[in-house]
This record gives C-alpha cells, structure tokens and sequence, in this order.
C-alpha cells in the first residue's frame, strides 16, 4: 500500500464521521447559515436595497427578497464587472464563473473568497464517503482523469473569469498534482476533438484509476479509446474502479457507458453548478443525492407548479416532503439571494435529506396543455429501452405543431447506438409509458388532441455535428432533454438518418 492510500482512509472516515453527524442538525445548520448570510448582506449594496437590516426570520426574508433568475439579477452582475465592490457580497468575488445560460446567452456567476470552498470541499467529500463506505483507497494512487473546460482565465473587471471546471482545477489539492491528466497545456485546447485526441494519447499508456466528467462526454472519450485500441477500456485500464459523472442524468446513458467499460466500477454522482455545489452521492447503497446543507448556502424550494407564479409559497427544509417536485433557489456566500437555479428536485429521504435531480424548469414541452418534464420522458424512454434490447445514445424531444385536431404529436429524435427491431413497436411502448406518467398527456392521446408520439432516428454522431455546429461540442455543454419549441428539432432535421 502506498503512501497516499494509506493515508486516505483515516482521513475519509474523520470526514465522513462529520458528514454523518450533519445529517442530524441539516435544519438547524440551514437556519444558521441564514443568520450568518444576513448578517454579511445587510452592508451590501444588495442588503441595503432590500432591507435586510430589518429581516430577522425565513418569513421576513421572503417579504422582502423576491425570487430571481439570472436576468433579474444582472444589474447586479454588471456592477460587479465593472469592478465594483460590496454589491452581492463583501468586497469583490475571487472569480467570475462564465457559463452559457439557456435564455440569457453568457452568465457570469461570482464566486467568493467564502464560496470557492463549497465548490472544492465537496467534490473531495463525494470521495471520501466512497473510501470510508467501501475501504478502496488504491485508486488513489494511480492516474485521474476530470474531463473539463479550460483552465485558462481571462480578467473582467479585474476579476478572473472562465468555465467553473477550468477554475477548479487551479484548486486541484498538491497531493493528487501529481496523478491528475490531461496536462494543463492538453486541457487549455478549446476545440474539443482536437483536445480529446490529445487526451486518449496523454492517457492511452497510463495507470488510469479514475474517470470524471459529464456522461456524454466521458463517453466519447470510451468510444475514441476502444476505437483507437479495438479493446473495452477495463482492458486498457484494469486499475480503473471509479467514475465521477454529473451535469445531466445518468440513467439514459448508463447501460452504454458500463458496456464501454466492460468490468465492474462504482459510479459517484454528483450535482455541481456554477452557482454552487449542491449535492453528492454519499453512499453506493442509498438512492438519492445528500443535500449540501452545511456549505454557504440556504435552500429554498419551491412546489414546482407554482415556480411561475408572482408570489409562490417558498418551504425551507424542515417543510419539504418526499415524492414532491420542487424548484430548486439558493442563497448563498457568494452573494446570490432568492436565486432560481433552473432545476427540479424531488426528495427521496427526508432523514437524511437526499434527493434526486428531475429536470430543469425551462426544459419541458407544454404546447398543448400537458406540461411534460425531463423525468418523465427519459423514464419512459429507459424503461423501453430496457425492454428491447435497445441502448440509446443521446436524445431530445419537441412538440409538432401541425393544423387540424388530431394530428399534432411529440417529436422525438433519437440517436440509437443499436436500433429496434420494429421501430412503430418502440415508440408505442414509449408513448404507453409516458401516458402512464402523465395524466395530461395520456388525456390529450385518447381526446384525439394529440397523435402518439413519433420517432426520427439521428444518425450516428448526429448530435456531435450538432453541437459541434452550434459551437458547444464537449466541456459541460449538453443537450436539453425537451424543448418547448421547433429551435432544435428544426437544426436537427439534417442530421435525421
């Protein structure tokens, strides 16, 4: 056993034992983090617009802090690029993450000198609850691989600026230096392919033992790998047991990825976010996601059919309840206040808090009343899937809009890694599956509203070209699971087989 694994699991399981211990005081550690928020925000510019010298309790803050998406926020923000001080936050953030918003173009999220540890801290922690869960501790020793953007930075406002996971790994602890690939000069390179056969050739010889990254992207990193070598990558790289993945959800393309692996790995899920980390796997045995609750940040959540409303009800955490959708807002110490980060959560434990990540808030199709979220149709597609043999490699679904009653429908583009034997018999199965999601949806099919949904098979690498098109190919790009409208179905049609 080597030095750094030796030392790892004593130290896993000092974390881990306060980890668990957070568990028991979640509530009373969010009301804290609330006090401590306020105490620093009332001498902020925003504090002062808001009144928060007066806000004592979660009812007071509600009163006077609405709730805000990016662009409600970007006075703000822009004051902030400007260079100027004490606006969200004390003083000025230590960086700006630059991440592409679905509406609002470009969004620059601060980060503070308070916050930057949430982001570190608990990606380390995710790993440090596997060593104390499972005892393996020899990935440590060998090579790590996180699949990111560039760590070069520009400067805004005096201000480092750049991809969140490009700004990370300027945190990479000195112990793990050593073993972390690609090199900086690899990991600088915008263009993705480019960048991925730099990496397959700084990694194709090495002891890789861990691999992280968003799903899609690690799996083309495999599929560059087993082409390059004709060989499973647990072959290539039989010291490999771990995966880190996050970003989307990875269910849709689990059964693709460990096929590529082709040998046992545990999977680490995390829920990372320019805006802060908000969750990770804790344990291999329990389902769901244990909410960071002791990390710089308040939640709120909102009953996700309200999350449009001028006023919605806004639940702290003593008040949410398994099984419930919610829209995820945080406060934080990086000086966001009521802020929507666009996602749905449902709780899956309360005791832990654990949760899973349901889709996002603007990514659902409601052309005709049904109001059709991102868990509903890659459960439906998953569960299709498994019963046909079928492994899907990437997906996205929007509304056809067509005059006359009865013949709109749900267009589905899918690019299979192995089709279906009969195509018409899988998209019924997908669309049964739906019904039985979605009330709504199952009413508009059997009023003759709507047609059963419709499948267009996308070629092979047809959503690379399309995001290689679009200017979004690798990094934390990925494709929206719904749309609302033709954007995307329209820009896909030339990659239709």
């Amino acid at each position: 056993m080597k030095i750094k694994s030796f030392l790892a699991k004593p130290f896993a399981h000092y974390i881990y034992k306060g980890i668990r211990k957070g568990m028991t005081t979640a509530v009373a550690d969010q009301e804290n983090i609330l006090k401590e928020l306020l105490k620093i925000g009332k001498a902020t510019e925003f504090g002062k617009d808001h009144h928060l010298q007066e806000v004592n309790v979660h009812e007071e803050y509600v009163q006077a802090v609405p709730v805000r998406d990016y662009e409600q926020f970007k006075p703000y923000i822009e004051k902030i690029k400007e260079g100027k001080h004490n606006v969200l936050w004390k003083g000025l953030p230590i960086y700006l993450a630059k991440t592409s918003g679905t509406t609002s173009g470009v969004k620059y999220i601060p980060i503070s000198k308070e916050s930057i540890d949430n982001h570190i801290n608990t990606a380390r922690n995710a790993l440090l609850c596997y060593i104390a869960e499972s005892g393996n501790t020899t990935f440590t020793d060998g090579k790590m691989i996180f699949l990111s953007g560039s760590p070069e930075l520009e400067r805004i406002g005096g201000i480092p600026t750049g991809r969140l996971s490009g700004i990370v790994n300027h945190h990479v602890p000195s112990y793990l230096r050593a073993n972390q690939l690609p090199s900086y000069e690899t990991n600088c390179i915008d263009d993705w392919e480019t960048k991925l056969d730099k990496i397959v050739g700084e990694t194709l010889d090495q002891d890789m033992t861990l691999i992280s990254g968003i799903p899609p992207w690690a799996q083309m990193y495999f599929d560059r790998l087993m082409e390059k070598t004709g060989k499973k990558i647990k072959e290539i790289f039989p010291n490999f047991s771990v995966l880190v993945h996050g970003g989307v959800n990875f269910e849709p393309y689990r059964t693709r990825l460990l096929e590529s692996i082709g040998g046992k790995v545990a999977t680490i899920e995390t829920f990372p976010a320019s805006e802060g980390f908000m969750a990770f796997q804790d344990s291999q045995d329990a389902e769901g996601l244990l909410l960071n609750t002791n990390s710089g940040i308040f939640f709120e959540f909102v009953p996700a059919n309200e999350v449009f409303n001028a006023n919605p009800t806004r639940l702290t955490l003593k008040d949410v309840k398994v099984g419930e959708n919610y829209a995820l807002l945080i406060n934080s110490n990086a000086g966001l206040w009521g802020y929507n980060i666009g996602d749905t959560v449902k709780f899956v434990s309360t005791n832990p808090y654990r949760l899973v990540v349901t889709g996002r808030i603007k990514h659902f199709i409601s052309a005709f009343g049904e109001h059709v979220i991102g868990e509903e149709v890659e459960q439906s597609l998953i569960k299709a899937a498994e019963e046909e043999g079928v492994h899907i490699t990437e997906f996205t679904v929007a509304p056809m809009i067509t005059q006359g009653k009865g013949k709109s429908y749900h267009e589905w583009f899918i690019e299979f890694e192995n089709k279906p034997a009969n195509l018409d018999r899988f998209a019924q199965k997908v669309d049964v599956n739906l019904r039985n999601k979605n009330i709504y949806y199952n009413d508009l099919i059997t009023g003759n509203i709507l047609l059963p949904l419709h499948i267009r098979p996308v070629k092979k690498h047809g959503f690379i070209d399309y995001m290689k098109s679009i200017g979004k190919l690798g990094g934390q790009n990925k494709v929206p699971r719904l749309s609302n409208d033709r954007n995307i179905a329209s820009a896909l049609e030339k990659y239709v087989e």
